[in-house]
Parts: C-alpha cells; sequence; structure tokens
C-alpha cells in the first residue's frame, strides 16, 4: 500500500522518476510509453463501449442496461488507473535495473469483459424484454 501511494505521487510528478537509478535505454522508455498510450486506448473503449450500452439499448431491462454499462465504465476507469501506475512501476524498475513488475490486472479485466460478452449473449439469445 505504500509503494501505490508513493506511486500517485509521481503520477504528478514525473520528473521525479529520473531521480532513481540510471537512464535506460530510451527505446525502453519509448516502449513503455506506447503500452501505457495502449492501456489508455483500452480504457476509453471500455468507456464508450458503457455509454453505448446504456445510450443506445433504452428497450434493454434496466437492471441489465444499468448492470452492464456500471461493468464496462467501471472496468475502463480500473484500466485507466492501471494504466499511469503500471507506466511509473516499469519506468522505476527499468531504471533500477530490476525485473518488470507483474500484475493480474490483465487477467482479471479479460475475465470482466468476457462476463460482460456473456451477458450480453444472454440478453440477444433471451431478448431484451426479458
Amino acid at each position: 500500500m505504500i509503494e501505490f501511494v508513493r506511486n500517485v505521487r509521481l503520477w504528478f510528478a514525473p520528473a521525479r522518476v529520473r531521480q532513481d537509478g540510471e537512464t535506460p535505454d530510451y527505446r525502453f522508455s519509448l516502449a513503455n510509453e506506447r503500452t501505457f498510450l495502449a492501456w489508455l486506448r483500452t480504457a476509453l473503449a471500455l468507456i464508450g463501449g458503457g455509454f453505448a450500452v446504456d445510450q443506445f439499448l433504452p428497450d434493454l431491462r434496466w437492471g441489465w442496461r444499468v448492470g452492464l454499462a456500471l461493468a464496462l465504465l467501471a472496468a475502463g476507469v480500473l484500466c485507466s488507473l492501471r494504466a499511469v501506475n503500471h507506466w511509473v512501476r516499469c519506468e522505476r524498475a527499468m531504471r533500477r535495473g530490476e525485473d518488470l513488475p507483474v500484475s493480474r490486472f490483465p487477467a482479471v479485466l479479460s475475465l470482466v469483459v468476457a462476463i460482460v460478452a456473456l451477458a450480453m449473449v444472454v440478453v440477444v439469445l433471451v431478448g431484451w424484454e426479458g
């Protein structure tokens, strides 16, 4: 938990990351940044999907619509927060010459998306009026 709080501070002061360790090959830092941007694109897609479910499926029963929309929106929020935290953790690890950090988040995100997709399959097969 203490490490997470330190990382949150670094989100808003990325120059402080440079004070830690040695400068890695710039190609690795740029790859880390591209990964960060890919996570942000994923977050935006999840958020867009949540809004799409809510706005474009008005005939879907309220509980289904809100549940699916909130699941996608929450996944998007978590994905965007995870992106910046992972960027900081990887940048610090590279500067220190440590192994890159591992995370269960990709597996959890995959399960959430799969569950929402299965729920949507049920909605399509059963019908919107349920």
